[in-house]
């Protein structure tokens, strides 16, 4: 019997509908506020962690670093509920011979309609003519006058799932849409919709900048008070990618003396970011509690995917999403003893 093990965090039901048809695995819950004593008994026994990918519903002591590595001697593979790991150290997992997968794809076009849901409402300027509504008087329509997307250059950093989809809305939005990404070939960006350039190029050209890129040790502080810089005056900035690839003290410099025409921003270096955060006070900000991929069909497609993942690994086969396939070798070694 392969023990599975998953926090207690809202799921789609089919991930659990699609567990209970193998008889060969069984499926344990983690109360995150119940007894750690019955936690740690039932990890420490697992072979199979899935683990939320959100880094705030996820209790330090039971993310997948080298501390719960070295009291879950059975583990063998930990699996993300989505496409992201800020959970998961896989350093620290690929030298325990541990394997980890995600769900990339699985919310692709969630994240992607809210990426150009963005756009659309910071072009149309939907803050500004909410708060207006809500607290001023005397102004006109024209004060409101926005713009459209149609034949605006947008710029995608990452061309991945997300990305690719951004790009194909946008084409028919009738955008031009340049991308960013360094370990995708140019002809591929082109399949994907997409012209290649570099980052300055990117930034110099973009009416609208959009992140899709994963939050790793090369994209820490990506977009800090000289990319902003870089941007062309009124610009749009919009990430659904993950906190700390953009800095916040920065963005927020950079729209405070008018650089930045707006930004809509998904994720947060604290999530919740706090009420406080000045970010929130701005008119030409459109905020979001890291939901674009939270959507009834998003969910579910990320549940369903993980557990026919988890399946085809107790079957022996090869997962389809490996985030270090690097080690699969010696994974399958220790997962078949």
């Amino acid at each position: 019997m392969t023990r599975v093990v998953r926090l207690d965090v809202w799921t789609a039901p089919c991930f659990d509908e699609i567990l209970a048809q193998d008889t060969n695995l069984t499926l344990h819950i983690l109360e995150r506020n119940g007894d750690q004593a019955r936690n740690w008994d039932i990890l420490s026994r697992a072979e199979i962690y899935h683990i939320s990918a959100a880094r705030d519903e996820v209790p330090v002591e039971l993310q997948a670093t080298t501390d719960l590595i070295r009291q879950c001697p059975n583990l063998k593979c930990v699996s993300t509920s989505g496409a992201g790991y800020d959970t998961v150290d896989v350093d620290a997992c690929s030298a325990a011979g541990i394997l980890v997968v995600n769900q990339a794809g699985g919310n692709a076009q969630s994240v992607a309609e809210h990426a150009i849901a963005f756009m659309l409402a910071l072009a149309r300027r939907f803050p500004e003519s909410i708060h207006k509504l809500k607290y001023g008087t005397g102004f006109t329509r024209e004060d409101l006058m926005g713009n459209e997307l149609n034949g605006k250059t947008l710029g995608l950093v990452g061309l991945g799932h997300i990305g690719t989809r951004v790009a194909k809305l946008a084409n028919a939005f009738g955008m031009t849409v340049l991308a960013c990404d360094p370990y995708i070939e140019e002809q591929e960006i082109a399949a994907r919709g997409a012209r290649s350039v570099s980052m300055d190029e990117l930034l110099a050209a973009s009416d609208i900048i959009s992140l899709h890129c994963p939050r790793t040790q090369e994209t820490l502080n990506l977009f800090d008070a000289a990319r902003f810089r870089s941007m062309k005056k009124n610009a749009l900035f919009v990430t659904t990618a993950r906190g700390g690839i953009h800095n916040e003290t920065d963005l927020y410099d950079a729209l405070l003396a008018g650089h930045i025409g707006g930004a809509g921003l998904d994720v947060w270096t604290v999530e919740p970011p706090l009420p406080d955060n000045p970010l929130l006070a701005l008119h030409n900000v459109v905020a979001t509690y890291h939901t674009a991929g939270v959507t009834q069909e998003g969910r579910r497609n990320v549940a369903a995917l993980a557990a026919q993942q988890i399946l085809q690994i107790c079957r022996k086969e090869v997962p389809h999403r490996m985030v270090n396939p690097e080690i699969y070798s010696r994974f399958s070694t220790r997962f078949s003893v």
